[in-house]
């Protein structure tokens, strides 16, 4: 049996197939090369607490528990910082028995500290959805530093398929570094690809942006809408290192820039729980040709979307904070991430999400 992750082609021939349900008709650019985007249907949910369904239960009945009022989006509606909400997507699933997928929030969701899972009934854990899963999926929304404005059809995570286990092993990933560089400094393998974060500061010193405790909200529709001095405060350091405080959402940028081949597609982990009082990233995807098609094949850097937890935490530059874990695709995409699909994020350094304009 062929393993690996299902490319955009071969999503398209899953929609035909009845595989995935669409309840609107899908958005031009809504496949991606290794992922399909997930649209918000027209209510949301304002519920007590984050919840699972279980391995005994749909999230229907669930619900009928948490719920303490219904929102219609269809007009726009403010979900509101430090809530917890529970979406119905217009997609919904019918998976092949051989057929699993994880979800996760998209690039522009995160930077902004927007906690967005996906759930599913009878599911045991967030993100994963089984092998020949049938019924409706969930987004779970919980703003952490802004309230924001959103509408049906919004797309706030994504969902990748996989027909078994291609998850390379360190032997693998070093065999392939030989063959394609997948990083601009000397690799650090184990258990995936290490990275590390950059506090070696531009010319005027900035390394990074924290979150302000107390903004306006932001309409996920408007890009390059907003100044960033009114939701950010931008960090310096001339001593290659800062403190992170407790609670504050922070983005930083790594150290390395970063290069997925076109036969390969990639995955953030969320956080190393020995390195510090601290999670970085929310499991982001990294799509085939990430860095790739770039002059050179050069890479790109990832963006670090860092919080902080219970205790002030010394943050210094080439720190390890997190690893990539690579996967094999089923079969080559038809289409690379940055080249015929548009990306605010290619070739990116340091950088906000797409709703800011540059000040």
């Amino acid at each position: 049996m062929n393993i690996g992750v299902i490319p955009n082609q071969q999503i398209s021939i899953m929609v035909d197939q009845g595989q995935i349900v669409i309840s609107q008709e899908l958005q031009k650019d809504q496949i991606q090369p290794a992922s399909l985007d997930l649209r918000l249907g027209t209510i949301a949910y304002r519920v007590r607490a984050s919840f699972l369904a279980g391995n005994s239960s749909t999230v229907a009945d669930r619900l009928t528990s948490f719920e303490m009022h219904q929102i219609d989006l269809t007009k726009g509606a403010v979900l509101e910082k430090g809530c917890v909400y529970l979406v119905p997507l217009m997609e919904s699933l019918n998976l092949a028995e051989n057929t699993s997928g994880i979800a996760n929030a998209k690039s522009s969701t995160g930077r902004l500290d927007l906690l967005t899972r996906t759930i599913t009934d009878n599911g045991t854990e967030f993100d994963r959805i089984v092998a020949g899963y049938s019924g409706p999926l969930y987004a779970e929304i919980c703003p952490r530093s802004f309230s924001v404005l959103v509408r049906p059809g919004m797309r706030l995570n994504q969902i990748r398929f996989r027909i078994g286990n291609a998850v390379l092993s360190d032997q693998a990933l070093i065999s392939l570094h030989n063959q394609t560089p997948l990083v601009s400094e000397i690799p650090i393998i184990q258990d995936g690809l290490g990275f590390s974060v950059d506090l070696n500061p531009s010319e005027g010193g900035l390394v990074g942006y924290r979150a302000k405790p107390h903004t306006g909200v932001i309409d996920l529709a408007r890009v390059g809408a907003y100044t960033p001095s009114d939701f950010w405060e931008k960090i310096y350091t001339n001593e290659k290192q800062i403190i992170l405080d407790p609670e504050a959402f922070y983005i930083l940028v790594s150290q390395e820039a970063v290069t997925i081949p076109p036969g390969y597609a990639a995955e953030m982990a969320p956080y190393l729980a020995m390195v510090g009082e601290f999670r970085v990233h929310y499991a982001g995807f990294f799509d085939p040709g990430f860095g790739y098609a770039l002059a050179g094949g050069q890479g790109s850097r990832g963006v670090l979307e860092v919080r902080c937890h219970e205790a002030p935490f010394v943050l210094e530059h080439g720190q390890v904070v997190g690893r990539l874990v690579y996967e094999k695709m089923l079969e080559l995409p038809s289409q690379l991430y940055g080249q015929e699909s548009q990306s605010n994020y290619q070739g990116q350094g340091l950088k906000l999400s797409k709703h800011f304009n540059q000040d």
